[in-house]
């Protein structure tokens, strides 16, 4: 009869930062990770208490260095922010990240995607959300009963926790994601040319207003070198 060794925890150990592999494998997966992190960043800028990173390790367990995984994207309520190396749940006051996005990716293949998957519902995970933005098809889970349960629609489904909405559209864009105040999130660079162009309706506003102003100014002097002609 064979017996299954249960590996031992491991003391003393080292727990590394980085495992050399890049963050994301192509261009789209890039920009979902950077478009979904920065606009919840964004979203939850004035909490405190709200920690959210992407690619970063996450050691669900103290000695056990190969109980992690590196999420696209995490966010963990009841965690300051801050810079981390990792994140150590144990030094997290044993907080498991409540959400978790992945982007899907050539090397995603069905057994990674359940191992992943297996993970996230063993420690903790209250909502995990799976994005394919080579066909749009996103799929989301949240737990109930002490296991992730897939939702039955994602269309308009918006998170418990982050309460934001989830919108199928078509074309090459896929998905929108739209925060509880009803702004999309947005790539960097659309948040440049937004603002670049408030800037330049600024800009020409002020401009509008010189100009008035030199008018005024003008019609004032004209109108006192006629009555000073009239004196």
């Amino acid at each position: 009869m064979s017996t299954i060794e249960i590996p031992k925890r491991i003391l003393n150990v080292e727990y590394p930062e980085s495992d050399g592999e890049p963050m994301a494998e192509n261009t789209e997966q890039y920009k979902w990770i950077v478009v979904i992190k920065e606009g919840l960043e964004f979203l939850f800028r004035d909490r405190a208490d709200v920690f959210i990173a992407a690619d970063l390790f996450w050691y669900a367990e103290e000695g056990y260095p190969w109980t992690r995984l590196a999420p696209d994207i995490l966010v963990a309520f009841g965690r300051p922010k801050g810079r981390r190396g990792s994140y150590l749940q144990w030094e997290e006051e044993g907080i498991a990240p409540q959400v978790i996005f992945e982007i899907h990716s050539p090397g995603n293949r069905p057994a990674i995607i359940m191992k992943k998957f297996r993970f996230y519902e063993r420690h903790g995970v209250e909502e995990y959300y799976y994005f394919d933005p080579e066909d749009g098809e996103l799929t989301g889970w949240v737990r109930n009963n002490g296991s992730l349960e897939e939702v039955r629609e994602m269309n308009g489904f918006v998170s418990p926790r982050l309460a934001i909405r989830f919108d199928r559209v078509d074309g090459p864009e896929w998905l929108r994601i739209i925060g509880p105040d009803g702004r999309r999130f947005r790539t960097p660079l659309e948040v440049a040319e937004s603002e670049i162009a408030a800037q330049q309706r600024a800009d020409a506003e002020q401009q509008r207003a010189d100009a008035a102003q030199q008018r005024a100014e003008r019609l004032a002097a004209r109108l006192r070198e006629l009555g000073e002609a009239l004196d």
